[in-house]
């Protein structure tokens, strides 16, 4: 069984000395100074760029991937804080050995959190898929050979997570460590706690997707090794089970996303305010009917079943996670806290709505295509540089990718999972301007 202990080490990339928390200074504890980090980060910014629901859209109703973020990372902490002071109370020692306090845990759940999508492409998932794509079936698909079997499954099946983590802690000149995060935090950040191969290879939640690149794949297992993580496979595979409080960051992200989108939907006029009435309502056991018709605007009136179904799903959440407290430290428990939940089946009558009026909305589609295009563009520009002599043009596109020249030292796949990191941690914007440069638009 894992141990809360060693769950909430307060330990980061290239510490000597070990960090108690009992030495901790209370004006600026470690878990807050991680979510401090993140904020302040160059890759977390340019999620101000990077539109939630439909790429590209310039309509003021509609959330980016940094709204979003900060959102999820409120719930988080809501949802943290309440499950620290359960988790005191049933271990004092943790309290009154080792000095950690509930907000401890609502600073860990809130930075991870925070931090959930700052490996996603432009585009959402789209871009995901566009990445991948090139390599499995585009012209990526020529370095199949000169990687090994697992990197070039990481290329193929590009995996937001996994380049999340890369951003968090990969070196830089200057920059040991990356972000330099608390292991408690990335241990809460890494929500697929595994390889890209093998594919699923249980119905476990922990196995939906992979966590990890080849290329930060040691930096991975010194985060799980000092967690305590339990070790689900291992040799030539290796997996780990999840960081139990990594539940409830996924949590936070499920509240937002089923609740917030379905919000946006309404507020577009992708759907009808008589949905929300009729799906949101059945999350509000006790609405205040009068303030309800009392609101003028359907933005007031929405916001205000928002905010209490968020209030129901976080209850909910706590509920199902201490009921299974000990199949989570034991790795056995294999769903997302909602999927328990009393309110499943009102959770998916929302997505389902979500999905056919908004994920699927002509606006949506039509701008996920012309993201597909681009990223493509901007891979097939980049990557004709690998692994041959470079021309005039080659080295043209090299300054325009602020890349003045190729590091001999580089394999081909660190080179390769380089290029798609570079383009990933892009704007919708800049990765559009220089799709145009590309094409010969907009030159003067």
């Amino acid at each position: 069984m894992m141990q809360w202990e060693h769950l909430l080490s307060l330990k980061r990339q290239g510490d000597v000395n070990k960090r108690l928390r009992l030495e901790q200074d209370e004006t600026r504890l470690g878990f807050e100074v991680d979510y401090d980090r993140i904020i302040f980060s160059s890759a977390f910014r340019s999620l101000q760029d990077k539109t939630q629901v439909i790429p590209l859209s310039k309509t003021d109703f509609v959330h980016t991937r940094l709204t979003h973020s900060l959102e999820v990372a409120v719930v988080g902490r809501s949802l943290g804080r309440q499950v620290g002071k359960r988790i005191l109370e049933k271990y004092p020692h943790l309290s009154e050995v080792h000095g950690y306090r509930f907000n401890d845990f609502g600073a860990i759940v809130a930075a991870a959190a925070l931090a959930h999508d700052i490996g996603n492409p432009p585009f959402g998932h789209s871009g995901e898929k566009a990445i991948g794509d090139y390599f499995k079936n585009g012209n990526g698909k020529r370095f199949q050979s000169q990687l090994s079997e697992k990197e070039y499954q990481d290329l193929c099946a590009f995996e937001g997570n996994a380049n999340g983590f890369k951003i968090l802690t990969e070196s830089h000149p200057g920059a040991q460590g990356g972000l330099r995060l608390s292991y408690a935090t990335l241990g809460a950040f890494m929500k697929y706690p595994k390889e890209s191969l093998p594919v699923k290879p249980t119905s476990h939640i922990a196995d939906k997707k992979f966590g990890f690149f080849q290329s930060d794949k040691a930096a991975f297992q010194e985060v799980a090794q000092e967690l305590g993580l339990f070790q689900t496979r291992s040799g030539k595979d290796i997996s780990y089970a999840r960081h139990p409080l990594t539940f409830l960051v996924e949590a936070a992200d499920d509240i937002c996303y089923t609740i917030i989108d379905f919000e946006d939907g309404i507020n577009l006029g992708l759907i009808s305010e008589e949905y929300a009435l009729e799906y949101m309502v059945k999350l509000v056991p006790n609405i205040n009917t009068q303030k309800y018709y009392e609101l003028t605007t359907k933005a007031a009136r929405v916001g205000y079943l928002r905010a209490l179904a968020i209030g129901t799903l976080i209850d909910e959440a706590i509920a199902v996670f201490m009921e299974n407290e000990e199949s989570i430290l034991n790795g056995t428990f294999g769903k997302a806290l909602l999927d328990k939940s009393r309110y499943e089946a009102q959770i998916n009558d929302i997505l389902k709505i979500s999905v056919s009026n908004i994920y699927q909305s002509q606006e949506v589609i039509e701008k996920e295509i012309a993201g597909y295009e681009i990223l493509s563009t901007l891979l097939d520009v980049r990557c004709n540089v690998v692994g041959k002599k470079q021309t005039h043009y080659d080295r043209l596109v090299l300054q325009l990718f602020e890349a003045q020249s190729k590091d001999e030292e580089l394999s081909i796949y660190q080179e390769l999972i380089g290029i798609c990191n570079y383009i990933s941690v892009m704007t919708d914007s800049k990765s559009l301007r220089i799709f145009q440069k590309i094409k010969g638009f907009n030159v003067n």
